[in-house]
C-alpha cells in the first residue's frame, strides 16, 4: 500500500516522534489530494508540536479508535498554517464525510472549541 491510497481511508493513525524517540499515535480523518495526505488539526496539539520539532511520521489505516488494520509507511509531515489551505481542507472534509463533518462542526461550535486555532498537516 502507498501514501496515496491512504487518502481514501475514513482513519488513518498518524505516529509522531517526542525528543526522546518514542512514538505517540493517533487516529485522525484524512483527505488524499495529488499523491498526499492533509489532515486538520488543533494548531497548540501535542501532535503538531512533535512534527515542527520532528517532521518523520508513520501512517497506516486505522479504525476510529487508531487501531491499525494496515502496514506502517514511514513519511514526512510539515504543518500549513496558511488560512487558504485551512479553508479548503474544511471543503475537503466536508464532502468527503458529510453529515458526520457536520455534526462534529456543530458540537465543536456549542462547546467552544470552535474558536481554537486550527492548523492543516500535509504528508507525504
Amino acid at each position: 500500500m502507498d501514501i496515496s491510497s491512504l487518502g481514501k481511508e475514513s482513519y488513518i493513525s498518524i505516529e509522531t516522534f517526542r525528543k526522546n524517540g518514542e512514538g505517540v499515535k493517533t487516529a485522525v480523518w484524512v483527505v488524499g489530494k495529488n499523491g498526499k495526505l492533509f489532515v486538520w488539526t488543533g494548531a497548540d496539539s501535542w501532535k503538531v508540536k512533535r512534527i515542527r520539532n520532528n517532521s518523520q511520521v508513520r501512517v497506516a489505516k486505522s479504525d476510529a479508535r487508531g487501531n491499525t488494520t494496515g502496514s506502517w509507511i514511514t513519511a514526512q509531515a510539515r504543518v500549513l498554517d496558511a488560512p487558504d489551505a485551512d479553508q479548503q481542507l474544511q471543503r475537503d472534509l466536508a464532502a468527503k464525510y458529510g453529515l458526520m463533518y457536520r455534526f462534529t462542526r456543530l458540537m465543536q461550535r456549542l462547546s467552544g472549541s470552535a474558536k481554537v486555532k486550527r492548523v492543516v498537516l500535509e504528508i507525504s
